[in-house]
């Protein structure tokens, strides 16, 4: 499956649970030797929710939030559901196309991204090279946000890394470059921790449009452009974060459990 280009590898363990460790995960994501993905994703029972929603990063890293994956679940399961995930209860509900979804409030505080130590996070006393200072959220999964002027301008492989590995972040972060388009237009590049740069990232675009509203450059809703195309933005500041877009099914397969 996948949304808006983020591809996923699904794997139903409603029935059976699967113990995935790091090893697995990065073999199955793997593009050359594996599957093949961005993400591997497993949909699990759960006692408060309808199914439980695990995720691990390309790396094999596993992770508390990812937007793009959560709109693939109600295709998934073929029904709207509540989800239980690392980052908590995630409702989401089916649209002509991909899914809606209710992300959660966003968290701000600086231990929440979490950072290495305190720091504003609407505009950071850090950047990195001549990068503009930075905004920092959290949205289930820790996000940093720059709102450049020329994106094409940026040098994404070689700064994407640079800061997400930067002892700033102790859990690694997320690493958004965005630029203003228009009224409630932003054009967005993700480099996404432990998957480097990916078509689309569902946290990404509401990370960078609460950061948006938050200075005050634009009003909810708004429309957020990436690479694999469009999601559709919705916050308030003291409210949950809505997010509305695409998701696809691709093909369902087998493989040799033991390859892995």
């Amino acid at each position: 499956m996948h949304g808006l280009g983020n591809d996923f590898v699904v794997i139903d363990a409603r029935e059976s649970a699967i113990d995935m460790t790091e090893a697995r995960a990065r073999a199955i994501a793997d593009r050359h030797a594996g599957i093949g993905c961005d993400q591997l994703i497993l949909i699990g029972s759960a006692d408060d929710a309808d199914v439980s929603m695990q995720i691990f990063n390309a790396d094999g890293s596993e992770v508390e939030a990812c937007g793009n994956a959560t709109r693939c679940v109600p295709l998934f399961v073929g029904r709207d559901v509540l989800i239980r995930t690392k980052a908590g209860l995630l409702d989401a509900k089916a649209v002509d196309g991909g899914a809606s979804v209710d992300m959660g409030a966003p968290r701000f505080d600086w231990d929440a991204i979490p950072l290495a130590y305190p720091m504003d996070t609407l505009t950071m006393g850090a950047s990195w090279e001549d990068l503009p200072a930075p905004a920092a959220v959290n949205v289930g999964n820790p996000h940093v946000i720059f709102f450049v002027d020329d994106l094409d301008a940026v040098d994404f492989d070689r700064l994407g890394p640079l800061i997400e590995h930067d002892p700033l972040f102790p859990a690694r972060v997320n690493v958004n470059f965005a630029q203003v388009t228009g009224e409630n237009q932003i054009r967005l590049v993700v480099w996404e921790r432990g998957a480097g740069l990916t078509r689309a990232c569902g946290t990404g675009a509401c990370a960078t449009a609460v950061a948006a509203i938050r200075r005050k450059l634009m009003t909810g809703p708004v429309t957020v452009s990436l690479p694999g195309g469009d999601l559709v933005i919705d916050w308030a500041p003291g409210g949950s974060i809505q997010m509305t877009g695409p998701a696809t099914h691709v093909f369902y397969g087998e493989a040799d459990w033991s390859r892995f």
